[in-house]
């Protein structure tokens, strides 16, 4: 019986669009794969390596160092006095134990160059010294966040975890049972398949499972990044400084205590000015009337319960505040929600500005919470989380190369893309809904539109490059 024209489609034309738009979200999915999976296989083999370097050798060094614990801890002007007098220099940081059997870490500038300096709290001995930021987790943070190419780099990423959107969405439709196929058979992988079958089998489940943390790593990577998160959503997410009531600010942010590509300092913060020293503002602090030392501000610190491992940075100039801080970014704890940081006069001793985790704006909230999720720093679970996440991902970008390999014909001088007929109606639905989620991300939406462009005036009309692009 045919149906009317107008109200339903004929089963064969329903189905042939169906599976045109199979076709089209497969072609999608190919040609964002050629350029993203590059990329995921370097972000998960140096996120391998920064995770358990952090661990077994600490982001700061300080893991490769044990002491015996003693009855009572030296003064840590004592233990600063010992780093200064094995590199002689000026010390701007002091990074607290985090055990009983851990050391004390200095870091001293000296002649334009950095180093840490391990010193055990209990004797004031220096145990060690090392050049800041000169080990594997370092050179892997490099590669991960812009492929020892500065901005370009960072750039190209922010483009690819764009594009890693486009590939979650476009998977997940791939993967959605069809063809009298039940649930089960997407979920559990069917190891009895042979060849490329068990590879597609394996991916699609392994895909699915992968997916939302995926997205998640995505995310939290792009907040980090130089045009989506600097200039877009952490401008508008940042910590108000009007917050501190009658407080002189700086001119500096609080961007200012990060280093070369290693971020130190909690995400809605970094646009934040900085404290100014110098004034009658803030509130009680260390003893009125006795020296702001080192001493005093430690002290401080733990009274306001900043136990175990935080981190303390000097003034710098003249206006310039000590600023006592504990985030899950910088591995300081396991827990996101006791990220803090204060500043404190360095001529008064008066408390300018303390800003927790419940001070952050939702966007911060999250960002705390994702950044720590993201690094593996919330305890063991989340170490083999993200440990078998990695090599998911691993294993989803080679098993993509694995199945186009065996799909191509032999000697084939193309790509051989998924192919579709001309484009229909759910065709240029499925494009203008890609267009749109990529769109969210600049960077992305502007290469979206340029391959585009290049394709409907140039490639289409060369045969040749047609030919080997299809």
């Amino acid at each position: 019986m045919s149906t009317v024209t107008g109200l339903s489609s004929p089963p064969n034309e329903t189905a042939g669009l169906s599976r045109r738009f199979y076709l089209t979200a497969w072609r999608w999915h190919f040609y964002a794969g050629l350029y993203v999976a590059p990329f995921l296989i370097m972000l998960a083999v140096t996120g391998l390596i920064m995770l358990w370097a952090g661990v077994l050798v600490g982001r700061d060094g300080e893991n490769a160092f044990r002491v015996t614990p003693g009855q009572s801890v030296a003064a840590v002007s004592k233990q600063a006095s010992a780093a200064f007098i094995a590199v002689p220099g000026q010390v701007v940081q002091y990074i607290a134990p985090r055990t009983a059997d851990g050391v004390s870490v200095f870091r001293i500038d000296h002649d334009g160059a950095a180093s840490m300096v391990a010193v055990n709290p209990y004797t004031a001995d220096v145990v060690g010294q090392w050049s800041r930021r000169d080990a594997l987790y370092d050179l892997a943070n490099d590669i991960h966040g812009t492929l020892l190419l500065g901005t370009v780099g960072d750039r190209l990423i922010e483009i690819a975890a764009g594009f890693g959107i486009v590939l979650v969405i476009t998977g997940l439709y791939l993967w959605w049972p069809r063809d009298g196929k039940g649930l089960r058979a997407a979920l559990v992988p069917d190891l009895s398949a042979k060849g490329r079958q068990l590879w597609k089998s394996l991916h699609l489940s392994i895909g699915l499972y992968v997916s939302l943390i995926l997205v998640l790593f995505l995310l939290s990577g792009l907040t980090w990044a130089g045009v989506w998160g600097e200039r877009m959503t952490q401008a508008w997410s940042t910590f108000p400084a009007q917050k501190w009531d009658n407080v002189p600010l700086s001119d500096i942010t609080h961007a200012s205590m990060n280093h070369g590509g290693i971020k130190q300092v909690p995400w809605t913060l970094e646009q934040t000015p900085m404290p100014a020293s110098g004034s009658d503002a803030g509130i009680a602090g260390t003893p009125q009337g006795e020296p702001v030392t080192i001493d005093a501000v430690v002290a401080l610190a733990r009274k306001l319960g900043f136990d175990q491992r935080f981190q303390l940075a000097f003034p710098n100039g003249e206006t310039g505040v000590w600023t006592i801080a504990r985030d899950t970014m910088s591995n300081d704890s396991a827990d996101p929600l006791s990220d803090r940081t204060v500043h404190v006069d360095q001529y008064t001793g008066k408390v300018l500005a303390d800003v927790g985790f419940a001070d952050y704006g939702l966007p911060g909230k999250a960002m705390a919470v994702g950044i720590a999720f993201h690094e593996g720093d919330m305890g063991l679970w989340n170490l083999v989380l993200n440990t078998l996440f990695c090599l998911s991902i691993v294993f989803l970008s080679a098993s993509g190369v694995v199945m186009w390999w065996k799909r191509r014909p032999k000697g084939a001088v193309r790509l051989f893309a998924p192919n579709i007929s001309e484009p229909g109606p759910l065709w240029k639905t499925g494009a203008v809904v890609m267009l749109a989620v990529s769109l969210l991300f600049p960077l992305t939406g502007a290469v979206l539109v340029t391959v585009l462009c290049l394709d409907l005036l140039i490639i289409r009309n060369i045969r040749p490059l047609k030919k080997a692009l299809s």
